[in-house]
């Protein structure tokens, strides 16, 4: 199959045609450059035949390099504009056929199928919400790669990361400020609920700097791509809901020392004074010190305490 990747005189074309114009308040930067594209594929170390979904595709540029490396794509976009121009974008530039599907049924949420030559489903496109996602058709995902809408970026990630555990990795293009925050460690100036959140899932890294030249509009921040690789969530008998209140109650108020920012959920200084002790971590620490695993064991704590034990008794 052979594709064509759209460069910046097509893509403004397509835009034209469409009457599309990016919007901030649904975070669109089109990628401009193919150079820049294929980079993400390659960190994203994209196989022929992996399933691969995509989060908000805009005019196609990241898709059409996904399919240039043999992926199969599903993409989930939530302008329905831009789903419903995608399918014939993709079928001009990558010479795949469209299911003989309505564009109606399509619009009552039957997702666009294209097949190559051999009947094989390289491209869905559902048109939703990436944050109401709560399935996607076809066979299980291995990996995300996006270039994430800046408003949305963590959240849309976090989601996808929970929902789908067939993910055992992603590559993400977001701004350069949230990548420092996803991929910092504990005890760095950026570290926080993303970085402790993120590390729940996987192993975080930042691969590499875009500048602002290669999106359409330019926007006022430089951007940079992401790699998560999964791994086992950090062994404890609390849920992943009590460590991420945890973590979200410690950084309510970063400059609090732990012992007065969990206060609320132990129910006075004293009593998270004892659960911290208890869970091997500093009272008189801060969250940005506190690593995953150093949450986890505090979320025990909190829950033998909402059973009834008192503060400080719950063993490890």
């Amino acid at each position: 199959m052979t594709v064509t990747l759209l460069g910046p005189a097509q893509i403004r074309d397509l835009a034209e045609r469409a009457g599309v114009r990016p919007t901030k308040t649904l975070g669109q930067n089109f990628v401009l450059d193919a150079g820049t594209v294929r980079k993400i594929v390659r960190q994203a170390g994209v196989e022929p035949g992996m399933r691969v979904v995509e989060v908000g595709p805009g005019l196609g540029s990241l898709t059409l390099g996904l399919l240039e490396a043999g992926a199969d794509v599903v993409a989930v976009e939530i302008d329905p504009v831009l789903a419903r121009l995608l399918p014939s974008t993709v079928a001009e530039h990558a010479g795949l056929h469209p299911d003989a599907t309505s564009s109606d049924e399509r619009a009552s949420g039957e997702p666009a199928v294209l097949r190559d030559d051999e009947g094989r489903a390289r491209l869905t496109v559902v048109l939703q919400d990436a944050l109401e996602v709560t399935a996607l058709p076809g066979e299980p995902p291995r990996a995300l790669v996006a270039n994430l809408p800046y408003n949305v970026s963590v959240p849309v990630l976090l989601t996808f990361l929970e929902r789908f555990d067939s993910l055992d990795h992603a590559l993400v293009m977001v701004q350069a400020e949230v990548a420092d925050r996803l991929a910092a460690p504990p005890g760095s100036r950026t570290y926080g609920v993303p970085s402790a959140k993120a590390a729940w899932y996987a192993h975080v890294r930042r691969t590499a700097t875009v500048g602002r030249s290669v999106f359409w509009p330019v926007p006022n921040v430089d951007s940079a791509l992401v790699r998560l690789d999964r791994r086992e969530p950090p062994t404890t008998s609390a849920t992943r809901l009590e460590v991420f209140e945890v973590i979200d109650t410690a950084f309510a108020q970063r400059r609090k020392m732990l012992r007065a920012a969990l206060a609320p959920l132990f129910g006075s200084n004293e009593a998270a004074a004892a659960a911290l002790a208890a869970a091997g971590v500093d009272a008189q620490a801060r969250g940005e010190t506190v690593d995953v695993e150093g949450f986890a064991r505090v979320a025990e704590q909190l829950a033998g305490t909402r059973r009834g034990a008192p503060a400080g008794t719950v063993g490890p």
